[in-house]
């Protein structure tokens, strides 16, 4: 006896009579997600870390950069503050910020 494609119903019937989870359903929606998730994590990746150092390098070319003395190194930078008795100001930011 061939079975149909209703005989995988997971849950009742819906008041009309056509399933609401079928095994076929659950497997489609379960590989849809995967591709997305593989896909979503390919691009969450972002630069690489060549081209991060990259833009640092030029980042510190530009003249809001190189109008003081900034110390790059921060245990470099601990040493000088703890050697001139000087607090340290740290200015944190992002490749692609300005």
């Amino acid at each position: 006896m061939l079975q149909d494609r209703h005989s995988f119903v997971l849950s009742r019937p819906s008041p009309t009579g056509v399933p609401l989870l079928t095994k076929q359903t659950i497997l489609g929606v379960a590989t849809l997600a995967a591709t997305l998730l593989f896909a979503a994590s390919a691009v969450a990746q972002g630069p690489s870390q060549d081209q991060l150092k990259a833009n640092k390098a030029e980042k510190l070319k530009k003249e809001f950069a190189t109008a003081a003395p900034w110390i790059t190194d921060y245990d470099k930078a601990r040493e000088e503050a703890k050697k001139s008795d000087r607090l340290i100001f740290a200015y944190f930011t992002r490749s692609y910020a300005p």
